[in-house]
């Protein structure tokens, strides 16, 4: 039998920056592991087919926007008993070589983990609340609306675990998807990511997927890593449309 690589990564890509994307597919192709990179291009041009030429790296092209869920699905069945671990990485994340190593050396330890994420950084350094409670309709509604804000301030600040120490490991509600690194085979057996949403809530759904396989989630501050992070759906009307749409088939899915 063929050894398994010992981790697998999967990028979506759309419209994306190629210096920042450059960037990303180098922290990855780093690691001094077995490794193979994933790079699954939405575009219907195929935008990203000859930029990148590497022994580790895969491009597939889908023909057209599947969505992020559905794109990171395409992978399913080439790291079925191929990888040992398999990262979902957003197009705008850097890293240092030893984050994904230790954040393996955690999942090792940990029988009851499904998926775990580090701490996530502003390129200014400023903390990004990754990690979060599942969300109420009125917090997300207070995150679209400014004028909501001052209303839904505490639960906002609940939301966002700011009453917890968030330099100490524990096990989150929910971490957002810029990076989430799997068990391949709790991955394979969640069928990765519910298609139904085209982009926005397949990470929380994922999560609540989790739960129901009788596993958990760490979120591991003591790793760090830089995440761009476009909000696009706070200055772009048709991805707002989009996050409301995913977030009606969320809540009737899973209930409010």
């Amino acid at each position: 039998m063929k050894e398994k690589l010992d981790i697998t990564a999967s990028i979506v890509l759309y419209n994306e920056n190629l210096e920042e994307l450059t960037k990303t597919v180098n922290c990855f192709l780093n690691i001094p592991l077995k490794k193979k990179l994933f790079l699954i291009d939405n575009t219907p041009k195929k935008k990203f087919q000859n930029i990148f030429k590497h022994e580790d790296i895969t491009y597939i092209a889908t023909g057209k926007n599947i969505g992020f869920g559905a794109g990171h699905n395409v992978v399913i069945n080439s790291i079925k008993e191929v990888s040992n671990y398999h990262l979902i990485l957003n197009p705008d994340v850097f890293f240092e070589t030893n984050v994904i190593l230790n954040l393996i050396k955690e999942l090792e330890a940990n029988d009851s983990l499904a998926m775990i994420a580090p701490k996530v950084l502003f390129p200014n350094g400023k903390h990004q609340y990754s990690c979060r409670r599942y969300p109420l309709i009125s917090e997300l509604l207070a995150r679209r609306f400014f004028f909501l804000k001052s209303f839904f301030k505490q639960v906002i600040f609940k939301g966002t675990y700011r009453d917890k120490n968030l330099n100490k490991p524990f096990f989150a509600e929910y971490i957002t998807g810029c990076f989430h690194l799997y068990n391949t085979e709790d991955f394979i057996k969640l069928n990765g990511f519910d298609e139904r949403y085209f982009l926005y809530m397949e990470d929380v759904d994922i999560c609540k997927k989790i739960d129901a396989l009788g596993k958990k989630k760490l979120y591991y501050p003591n790793e760090e890593i830089v995440h761009v992070l476009k909000q696009g759906s706070s200055k772009n009307i048709n991805l707002f449309l989009r996050h409301i749409s995913s977030a009606i088939k969320y809540f009737s899915k899973w209930g409010i």
